[in-house]
């Protein structure tokens, strides 16, 4: 008998292909700068002596993350010198952004918060451009690499070696910086940075399914550019380059979807992870302020924690791919608030203990596995051939814009309303995108979104 296919044994042998393996890798180099700026920062910045309203000031480093649009255009067209004919358009850019990304880390190794905290802000400022270089170039790489009905497993292995990325960068980090000190433990990261550049060199240079025109070929830049004969050649060069390269990835976006989906899809996007991006930044405070000690954060808040993360990301690429988008983004929601809820009910209780921090710590990370690969996928779903860098570029600044926003505020709201109500306020946080969703559901243009990657 002819097994039947599409079922849930043949999502789950889609884990199996080499593409997997190397997405994994990748996903690994994505993840380990994110947390050295961002949670793993506050820790040393809060042992350090820094107050908790300059630690969630300082956090607003990460914004370089949101403005990667502005250049990614550059990533997604320039061909670089030398090493671009050598390795190809994605991976020339990841060598040399995982280059400044070492630089960046070796630097920051070598700083005292306590007394230049200045200095170290300025680095981490370098090492977020660095890693959101790398960024562009990886979900271009990821995007072309693989079918549209494997996004949702390339999206969780991305999420996978992320997430793997995520327990070196914290749990690996506060552990060596609890014996060793942080200097060391930042240089040790930095050496890390070598699994990035070894995948970056093994991997293959993907096949452009539609291999972008020269921008002074596209239609629209050549109607440009005969309006504007009378310009000298180098303004109307530059400005040729400006239309093709930045303008035309947006309005090929709305051509495709319409100015109303698209912005619903816009506000959707842009308000789906505010609740991750606003507790985040002051998640490490939270546990140390609890008294919880470096070790204890590492054990239990992110190596348990991590495992259950694992088994939260590969369930959300098999919910994406045998539920489809729509269920998938609701299920990744919902869980966030619950995980939200239950840490300020552990904020709440009188003396917290390490048991019931690990229960709230696997449910937050289980949540956050669900819901990002939901969202990784749907946006990839979105972009188009011609434009790949640029627009998920876009895409994904746009959804950690508003957060992080509100990030740099967070340790202003719990200095004024405590920790038990700031949980419960970025529980709320979840809900303009589930009502934007509900939105979504109601219009028939959205319905080709919302099928599933898999018949």
């Amino acid at each position: 008998m002819r097994r039947r296919t599409g079922g849930w044994w043949d999502a789950v042998l889609v884990y199996g292909q080499p593409r997997m393996l190397s997405m994994l890798a990748l996903g690994f180099s994505s993840g380990l700068p994110f947390m050295l700026i961002y949670s793993t920062l506050s820790a040393w910045l809060r042992q350090a002596g820094i107050e908790r309203a300059t630690i969630g000031m300082l956090s607003w480093v990460s914004l370089v993350y949101t403005l990667k649009f502005l250049w990614a255009p550059v990533v997604d067209r320039l061909r670089l010198p030398l090493i671009g004919a050598l390795l190809g358009q994605r991976r020339s850019w990841m060598l040399l952004a995982q280059a400044g990304i070492a630089c960046a880390l070796i630097a920051l190794s070598a700083s005292d918060p306590s007394t230049r905290v200045a200095h170290v802000a300025l680095l981490a400022l370098l090492l977020a451009f660095a890693a959101a270089t790398q960024d562009v170039a990886i979900d271009a790489w990821r995007i072309e690499s693989a079918p549209l009905r494997e996004q949702g497993a390339m999206a969780a292995a991305y999420q996978l070696g992320y997430r793997l990325a995520i327990l070196t960068g914290s749990a690996g980090a506060l552990w060596i910086a609890a014996d060793l000190g942080w200097a060391r433990s930042y240089a040790t990261m930095a050496a890390l940075v070598g699994v990035g550049v070894l995948a970056t060199l093994l991997v293959r240079e993907p096949e452009r399914v539609a291999p972008p025109l020269s921008v002074l070929t596209e239609q629209r830049v050549v109607a440009w550019l005969a309006r504007r004969r009378h310009w000298p050649p180098t303004l109307r060069h530059a400005g040729a380059w400006l239309l093709g390269a930045v303008l035309c990835p947006v309005l090929d976006f709305f051509a495709r979807y319409g100015a109303a989906l698209g912005l619903l899809i816009f506000a959707f996007i842009g308000t789906y992870r505010l609740t991750d991006y606003t507790m985040g930044a002051m998640a490490n405070p939270f546990y140390l302020d609890l008294g919880f000690t470096l070790k204890q954060i590492a054990a239990v808040v992110k190596i348990y924690g991590t495992l259950l993360s694992v088994a939260g990301i590969l369930i959300g690429g098999l919910a994406v791919v045998r539920l489809g988008r729509m269920r998938s983004l609701l299920l990744g929601s919902a869980l966030v608030m619950i995980s939200n809820v239950a840490f300020s009910l552990l904020a709440a209780h009188a003396e917290p203990s390490v048991a019931g921090l690990a229960t709230v710590i696997s449910l937050d990370n289980f949540a956050q596995g669900v819901h990002g690969t939901a969202l990784i996928a749907f946006m990839s779903s979105l972009t188009s051939a011609s434009y790949t860098a640029t627009q998920y570029a876009v895409l994904s600044s746009l959804y950690a814009l508003p957060g992080k926003l509100l990030m740099g505020t967070s340790g202003i709201v719990v200095d004024h309303i405590g920790y038990p109500t700031f949980f419960l306020y970025t529980a709320a946080l979840s809900i303009p995108a589930l009502l934007v969703l509900y939105l979504l559901s109601r219009r028939a243009d959205f319905a080709p979104l919302r099928t599933r990657a898999v018949a």
